[in-house]
């Protein structure tokens, strides 16, 4: 009995679903690892004490395991929402299901935040979209670009063959506005190159992001490090990496010039998460990147479209520069998100610390 118990723990432990094994009296005999990051307590705070003792709605919770044990059945809660003692509330699809073992009765509680995998199904969509817009856009770019090359060539021919310079200026005019087009074309095209992975610091590419900011803002705007210094180095293109956040970080800069916002201000913040989602892979360690500004924000219905190519909030934008953020972050494996309202735009970006296959 003694190995089948330890057997039956270890299985649990390796979950990435958050999984507590209760006593028929509701205490906790077991929790795994993503249980602890969940409720935000260790294995050995929890052991022993009542699971419904940890929320604040504890009688909510209780007739839901009371109803699981009265059926003899497994109980299924979507989208409940339960509010930790000392925390937030959280929103979980929960699964109770009642066994008996060694003839007692155990519970086994399994708990995945709903609102995480609304977010997961959402930004799954989003890639989709956006890369098909990408491929899109870069078919239309290939179509522009091939006249271009004539109209300019017989631009350069018909200015040899002119009697005077008066006229050549037309041919001038044609041809700078020929070559601004295929800038803007071999914009849309986007990187031509592979990443080159190598070990990397990403406070190394923060900083490198934040003395190009120097240059061009002085001191009009607070440039903000909040570092995690434990967080180990990661695999990754170095100057991809700098453009995914210099991009972002332009962006930002460019609303608080525009808006005039008093104390503007950039935070760069570090931090690592675990147990995290990426684009239905789960990945035990991940650094998360913020780049937060306090401008006047995104309007909503432009929120969803900001990484899709040719979407721009500003008059003068081509809407190129987050499409290629995200095309840069999913070379790396990773995944970007952005929350904005007025007064605070966050634009996280994720990575995961494991190794990429190069």
């Amino acid at each position: 009995m003694e190995n089948q118990d330890s057997a039956f723990r270890r299985v649990v432990e390796h979950q990435f679903t958050a999984v507590a094994v209760l006593d028929s009296e509701f205490r906790v005999e077991h929790i795994n690892s993503s249980a602890e990051l969940l409720l935000v307590r260790s294995e050995k705070q929890l052991i022993g004490q009542r699971f419904d003792s940890l929320f604040a709605n504890a009688d909510d919770i209780l007739q839901v395991l009371a109803s699981a044990i009265d059926e003899g059945a497994s109980v299924s809660v979507r989208s409940a929402t339960w509010e930790l003692v000392h925390r937030d509330s959280l929103t979980l699809d929960f699964i109770v299901s009642p066994f008996m073992e060694g003839g007692e009765l155990r519970v086994i509680l399994e708990m995945v935040p709903a609102d995480r995998a609304v977010r997961i199904s959402r930004d799954e969509g989003r890639i989709d979209q956006s890369e098909t817009s990408r491929h899109l856009v870069r078919g239309l770019a290939h179509e522009i670009k091939n006249p271009l090359g004539g109209i300019r060539g017989a631009a350069q021919l018909l200015a040899s063959e002119l009697p005077n310079e008066d006229l050549q200026e037309y041919t001038k005019v044609i041809i700078e506005e020929a070559d601004r087009l295929r800038n803007l074309v071999d914009r849309l095209l986007g990187s031509h190159q592979l990443p080159e992975f190598h070990q990397l610091n990403i406070h190394q590419v923060l900083e490198r992001v934040s003395s190009l900011l120097k240059a061009e803002v002085g001191g009009r705007i607070e440039l903000v490090r909040d570092y995690d210094p434990s967080i180990p180095e990661m695999t990754g293109d170095e100057s991809q990496l700098i453009q995914v956040f210099l991009n972002i970080a332009r962006n930002a800069l460019q609303a608080l010039t525009e808006s005039d916002v008093p104390n503007a201000q950039i935070i760069f913040k570090t931090r690592t998460v675990r147990q995290f989602t990426i684009r239905q892979s789960r990945h035990r360690i991940v650094v998360r990147i913020d780049v937060i500004d306090n401008g006047p924000g995104i309007a909503k219905d432009l929120l969803e479209k900001i990484f899709y190519p040719m979407i721009s909030g500003r008059a003068s934008g081509t809407g190129l520069g987050l499409s290629l953020v995200q095309q840069f972050v999913e070379l790396h494996n990773g995944m970007v998100e952005c929350e904005s309202d007025p007064g605070r735009t966050q634009f996280s970006v994720y990575f995961p610390l494991e190794a990429l296959n190069v």
